[in-house]
Protein backbone atom coordinates (compact mmCIF):
# COMPACT_ATOMS: atom_id res chain seq x y z
CA UNK A 1 0.00 0.00 0.00
CA UNK A 2 1.43 3.28 -0.83
CA UNK A 3 -0.22 6.54 0.46
CA UNK A 4 0.70 10.08 -0.87
CA UNK A 5 -0.41 12.71 0.46
CA UNK A 6 -0.12 16.48 -0.88
CA UNK A 7 -1.44 19.64 -0.86
CA UNK A 8 -0.19 21.77 2.30
CA UNK A 9 0.88 24.93 2.21
CA UNK A 10 0.75 28.30 4.19
CA UNK A 11 -2.27 30.31 4.98
CA UNK A 12 -3.83 32.56 6.97
CA UNK A 13 -6.48 32.18 9.93
CA UNK A 14 -9.88 32.20 8.27
CA UNK A 15 -8.63 30.66 5.24
CA UNK A 16 -9.03 27.15 3.38
CA UNK A 17 -7.17 24.67 2.14
CA UNK A 18 -7.52 21.01 0.63
CA UNK A 19 -5.25 17.67 1.41
CA UNK A 20 -5.57 14.94 -0.95
CA UNK A 21 -3.84 11.36 -0.17
CA UNK A 22 -3.36 9.29 -3.27
CA UNK A 23 -3.75 5.81 -2.68
CA UNK A 24 -2.57 2.33 -4.38
CA UNK A 25 -1.59 -0.87 -4.37
CA UNK A 26 -4.58 -2.78 -3.46
CA UNK A 27 -8.18 -2.21 -3.10
CA UNK A 28 -9.47 -0.44 -0.53
CA UNK A 29 -13.25 -1.11 -0.51
CA UNK A 30 -12.82 -2.63 3.48
CA UNK A 31 -9.92 0.26 4.44
CA UNK A 32 -10.81 3.02 7.18
CA UNK A 33 -8.93 5.91 5.63
CA UNK A 34 -8.15 8.79 7.94
CA UNK A 35 -5.85 12.13 8.25
CA UNK A 36 -3.91 12.71 11.50
CA UNK A 37 -1.57 15.63 12.48
CA UNK A 38 1.44 16.66 14.24
CA UNK A 39 2.00 19.74 15.66
CA UNK A 40 5.70 20.72 16.62
CA UNK A 41 6.72 19.05 20.22
CA UNK A 42 3.06 17.47 20.75
CA UNK A 43 2.34 13.77 19.74
CA UNK A 44 0.86 13.02 16.19
CA UNK A 45 -3.29 13.27 16.75
CA UNK A 46 -6.06 12.15 15.28
CA UNK A 47 -8.18 14.29 12.82
CA UNK A 48 -10.64 12.58 10.67
CA UNK A 49 -11.73 9.56 9.49
CA UNK A 50 -14.02 7.87 6.27
CA UNK A 51 -15.01 4.62 5.48
CA UNK A 52 -14.02 3.45 2.03
CA UNK A 53 -17.38 1.86 1.58
CA UNK A 54 -20.34 3.82 2.03
CA UNK A 55 -18.21 7.09 3.00
CA UNK A 56 -19.17 7.83 6.49
CA UNK A 57 -17.20 10.06 8.64
CA UNK A 58 -15.89 10.94 11.82
CA UNK A 59 -14.12 13.84 13.53
CA UNK A 60 -12.30 15.18 16.44
CA UNK A 61 -14.13 17.08 18.09
CA UNK A 62 -11.42 20.45 17.63
CA UNK A 63 -12.36 19.98 13.69
CA UNK A 64 -15.86 19.01 14.20
CA UNK A 65 -18.02 21.44 11.03
CA UNK A 66 -14.82 23.30 10.44
CA UNK A 67 -12.93 20.19 8.27
CA UNK A 68 -14.64 17.75 5.91
CA UNK A 69 -13.42 14.59 4.89
CA UNK A 70 -14.13 12.96 1.52
CA UNK A 71 -13.38 9.88 -1.17
CA UNK A 72 -12.83 9.52 -4.62
CA UNK A 73 -13.79 6.06 -5.75
CA UNK A 74 -12.36 6.57 -9.10
CA UNK A 75 -9.00 8.53 -8.46
CA UNK A 76 -8.76 6.33 -4.97
CA UNK A 77 -7.41 9.27 -3.63
CA UNK A 78 -9.40 10.69 -0.06
CA UNK A 79 -9.89 14.64 1.14
CA UNK A 80 -9.49 16.88 3.82
CA UNK A 81 -11.64 20.09 2.98
CA UNK A 82 -10.24 22.31 5.92
CA UNK A 83 -12.09 25.33 5.94
CA UNK A 84 -12.08 28.56 8.71
CA UNK A 85 -8.41 27.48 9.93
CA UNK A 86 -6.52 28.55 13.08
CA UNK A 87 -3.34 28.91 14.16
CA UNK A 88 -3.66 26.11 16.19
CA UNK A 89 -4.26 23.79 13.46
CA UNK A 90 -0.91 24.40 11.77
CA UNK A 91 0.78 20.51 11.87
CA UNK A 92 2.45 18.17 9.72
CA UNK A 93 -0.77 16.29 8.19
CA UNK A 94 -0.41 12.62 7.81
CA UNK A 95 -2.67 10.02 5.94
CA UNK A 96 -3.21 6.67 6.87
CA UNK A 97 -4.92 3.26 6.15
CA UNK A 98 -6.30 0.66 8.04
CA UNK A 99 -8.01 -2.48 7.20
CA UNK A 100 -10.75 -4.09 8.84
CA UNK A 101 -10.95 -0.99 11.40
CA UNK A 102 -14.45 0.76 12.96
CA UNK A 103 -14.36 3.99 11.90
CA UNK A 104 -13.21 5.47 15.60
CA UNK A 105 -10.40 4.11 15.35
CA UNK A 106 -8.16 7.23 16.40
CA UNK A 107 -4.88 5.41 17.81
CA UNK A 108 -1.79 5.89 15.74
CA UNK A 109 -1.29 2.15 16.18
CA UNK A 110 -4.65 1.09 14.64
CA UNK A 111 -3.12 1.95 11.01
CA UNK A 112 -0.95 -0.18 9.52
CA UNK A 113 -0.13 2.35 6.67
CA UNK A 114 0.97 5.64 6.02
CA UNK A 115 1.84 8.29 4.03
CA UNK A 116 4.46 10.81 4.23
CA UNK A 117 3.16 14.14 6.08
CA UNK A 118 2.68 17.51 3.98
CA UNK A 119 2.81 20.88 6.04
CA UNK A 120 -0.14 22.97 6.91
CA UNK A 121 0.50 26.31 8.34
CA UNK A 122 -1.76 28.68 9.16
CA UNK A 123 -0.81 32.47 10.27
CA UNK A 124 -2.56 34.87 12.68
Amino acid sequence: VQLQASGGGLVQAGGSLRLSCAASGRTFTNYVMAWFRQAPGKEREFVAAIRWNGGSTYYADSVKGRFTMSRDNAKNTVYLQMNSLKPEDTAVYYCAAARGKILSSIRNDEYAYWGQGTQVTVSS
